[in-house]
């Protein structure tokens, strides 16, 4: 590995918030500094980087993903740019044409749909030419199916047309046991990431999300020129013996718990995330429970007994009253101390008021959150308002989260929302409720130095730029840096040098673009022009 020496920037780094240039020796960094000094390194270091004003920043690390699922995406089976019925008409009739079997694509989200009404399933056929097809709404918690695709999957007792809870299960399964691996579209998502500065990604794999062997596949994948892959199994045990030979059966160190999409509910674009009360569009309707407690709790302690961390899918407000519920039930059993241990860990928690905010600290519950979701649904004309009315106002309360001091990490579920820290951390400070905005560096921190904490890394250093850190990190473009807050009673930016802290990119019009990524020394990407390297 060389030895490099990057100047003429900015370096986002606590140690040294004034710093314009690091040393990388090797897979470390070894020294950060100003101008002058950065001078008398130019003999001793094989390679100089004019970095012309870009910044240096930790790389992303992604705490929610679905590689194969965001692979097949990127190739083009995307329906994300359906505005109405017939558009999404024209969208299949594309896809249909790159296919020779089934046509398999996703994303389609009515919601916003001045006319929601979706169309029949024999124009749907049509558009297919004729083919099975399966097309997922944005949140994967359901899906348009067709007569054709259930017969070939000898799945003929459903009922065409929408599939949720259940059925939808069904037919995810019997497609992920037809279908060849997934690893190219793994690989393609892989470089993605790479490409917007990522080091490291969570997937979230269960039995009815590609299946076991596409996450073999995915964790067989060693290339240090990617990023690092960790991952969550979503399978229910009561049995700690049981629990502790699903873990070992998996790569050592790869896999970093039992469940993630472990689902307690579904989504509220699906009517299938459960409620305390009703939706309001859709009366006599609070959606799918999949898990009791008395499940939740087994699970819980079969996983805790064997120090492994378990998590679970939750979004609507009753559902996480019966996680809660089993955590109670669980505490019951081994003990509030065992619990918190194992840093256990929610995603998505949409729903929370104050009494849950204060459990979730009670049990040291790690929270997952999507701030883009709120950019694509919140406010008061969105699929949010549509579904839940008043109590959409209070969803997603990053700030109260963090203000109660439960442990937060931010991700983007890609597919469901764009790979893009940048604009993680934008949604974080715009969010459609004003008190549950967090400031730059909170949002920019929950994707760097805090993900590495909830992954359980030992490395105190890990997802920072200090000397004697881990050299993985992200140069980006940066017209402007400011230290920004979320609140407007405060100045929104410091260029005061006595202040002290680092400065993140503003990202109120112009999302910076990254230039390279690194990961422990290697270049995983690099759009760097050759002039650019001295």
């Amino acid at each position: 590995m060389a030895k490099s020496l990057y100047r003429n920037g900015s370096i986002y780094s606590a140690a040294d918030p004034f710093a314009t240039a690091m040393v990388v020796d090797g897979d470390t960094i070894s020294w950060l500094g100003g101008e002058d000094a950065a001078e008398r390194h130019v003999a001793a270091v094989d390679e100089v980087i004019d970095l012309k004003g870009g910044l240096v920043t930790p790389a992303f690390v992604e705490s929610h993903t679905h590689l194969a699922a965001l692979g097949r995406t990127l190739s083009g089976a995307d329906l994300g740019a359906a505005t109405s019925g017939s558009s999404l008409l024209s969208l299949v009739a594309e896809q249909a044409q790159k296919s020779t079997k089934l046509v398999l694509a996703q994303g389609w989200d009515n919601s916003a749909w001045a006319n929601q009404e979706l169309p029949a399933e024999t124009d749907l056929t049509s558009a297919a030419g004729g083919r099975g097809y399966y097309l997922a709404r944005r949140d994967v918690h359901s899906a348009l199916v067709n007569r054709e695709l259930l017969d070939l999957l000898d799945l003929g007792h459903l009922v065409s047309g929408i599939v949720t809870g259940a059925d939808h299960d069904a037919v995810r399964e019997a497609l992920a046991g037809a279908q060849k691996a997934e690893q190219e579209y793994q690989r393609l998502a892989l470089e993605h990431y790479a490409s917007r500065g990522f080091a490291s990604v969570v997937e979230m794999a269960a039995p009815h999300i590609e299946g076991r062997e596409a996450l073999e596949q995915l964790l067989s994948i060693d290339n240090p020129e990617l990023p690092q892959v960790h991952a969550y199994w979503g399978e229910l045990v009561s049995d700690p013996d049981i629990a502790q030979e699903i873990v070992a059966s998996f790569p050592q160190g790869k896999l970093l718990g039992l469940g993630g999409d472990l689902r307690v509910d579904g989504s509220l674009g699906s009517h299938t995330a459960y409620l305390r009360e009703e939706y309001s569009d859709l009366a006599g309707e609070r959606g799918c429970l999949y898990l009791k407690r008395e499940e939740i709790a087994a699970h819980l302690v079969a996983c805790s007994s064997r120090g492994i961390q378990a998590a679970f899918h939750v979004i609507g407000d009753g559902a996480l009253d019966e996680v809660l519920a089993g955590f109670d039930l669980a505490a019951e059993q081994i003990g509030v101390a065992k619990l918190q241990m194992c840093r256990h860990r929610l995603e998505h928690v949409e729903m929370v008021d104050d009494a849950s905010r204060a459990r979730l600290l009670k049990y040291a519950i790690m929270v997952s959150m999507q701030p883009v979701f709120d950019q694509a649904w919140g406010g008061s004309n969105g699929m949010y308002a549509q579904r839940l009315g008043e109590r959409a106002s209070s969803m997603n309360n990053l700030s109260a989260m963090l203000s109660a001091g439960v442990p937060l990490v931010l991700g983007s579920d890609a597919p469901v929302t764009e790979v893009d820290g940048w604009q993680v951390v934008r949604a974080g400070m715009n969010m459609a409720n004003a008190d549950a905005r967090i400031s730059a560096r909170a949002a920019f921190l929950a994707q760097t130095r805090s993900t590495y904490r909830a992954m359980g890394e030992m490395n105190p250093f890990a997802g920072q730029l200090v000397i004697g850190a881990p050299a993985t990190f992200a140069v980006w473009t940066a017209s402007e840096l400011a230290v920004q807050t979320p609140d407007v009673r405060i100045s929104s930016w410091s260029t005061d040098a006595r202040a002290g802290t680092p400065m993140l990119p503003v990202v109120d019009e112009e999302i910076p673009q990254c230039l390279r990524t690194v990961r422990a020394g290697v270049t995983l990407f690099n759009a760097l022009e050759p002039a650019e390297l001295a």
